[in-house]
């Protein structure tokens, strides 16, 4: 079963779900018009991902990424780790693991034990409590052997931190649109450049869920509820720039780099 806090951007109710869905070019129309207000320039086919003639994309051992002109100098991936496009979900990951597996749960995953109806850490844990025999280490960030983007693309990739998620949503506009068919978000910088986040939903157990809904893992973990680690998650009526979910649930993983 899962938590509360998992089933509150869950799309239940398909046919409100298809009603909200019909509003969403009104909605794209509103929000690209105020962007274009303030000066942002908009890409001339929103339709491809931010892969446009607009987009400053790079390459990087088969990896493209593109500036978005953030304060920071993070650049980001156009394609989740996993992906074949744009548009597509990608593999999901439980967090502090790097490969994907068939059923996501507290059994099964790497840095939890789980012997009968409760759980106890044992990496990544700020609080004895949690901690396996009162286990705590005090690491808040995924080391590189625990990064999924480090993993599987190497060295010079990995999942942005918290921080990184909240400067991307605030330094962003950000409009909900479809792409080839799949819902999600188009996050455009104040130099036209743009990505495209697809409404992944996520894993519990062996079938991925809540499609409709965007959730993608931090590389941060919740210091006050280690059993937990934040994310950047979004439907189609709103963004939250990071909500907590338990670590043993697969997502959806964005890498960056930092400009050398």
């Amino acid at each position: 079963m899962w938590d509360a806090f998992s089933c509150y951007f869950c799309k239940t109710n398909l046919t409100a779900y298809r009603m909200k869905k019909a509003l969403k070019v009104l909605v794209a129309i509103v929000a690209v018009a105020a962007m274009m207000l303030v000066g942002c320039r908009k890409p001339d086919d929103p339709n491809n991902g931010g892969n446009n003639d607009n987009n400053d994309t790079i390459t990087l051992e088969n990896h493209e990424y593109v500036d978005l002109g953030l304060p920071s100098g993070t650049l980001w991936a156009t394609c989740n780790v996993g992906a074949n496009g744009p548009e597509d979900c990608g593999d999901y990951f439980a967090w502090g693991e790097t490969v994907t597996k068939a059923v996501y749960d507290w059994k099964s995953y790497k840095y939890g034990h789980c012997p009968e109806d409760h759980f106890a850490i044992t990496k990544y844990c700020t609080d004895s409590i949690y901690g396996l025999d009162g286990f705590v280490d005090n690491l808040t960030v995924l080391e590189p052997a625990d990064d999924a983007a480090t993993a599987n693309w190497g060295a010079d990739w990995r999942m942005p931190t918290k921080e990184e998620w909240k400067e991307l949503f605030l330094k962003t506009t950000c409009v909900w649109t479809t792409q080839n068919g799949m819902d999600g978000r188009l996050l455009i910088g104040a130099n036209g450049n743009s990505i495209f986040l697809p409404a992944t939903g996520f894993c519990l157990e062996a079938e991925p869920i809540c499609l409709g809904l965007g959730v993608y893992w931090t590389s941060s973990v919740h210091t006050d509820y280690p059993e937990r680690a934040w994310s950047f998650h979004y439907d189609m009526d709103e963004c939250h720039v990071c909500g907590t979910y338990e670590r043993n649930r697969g997502q959806a993983v964005r890498a960056v780099r930092v400009a050398k």
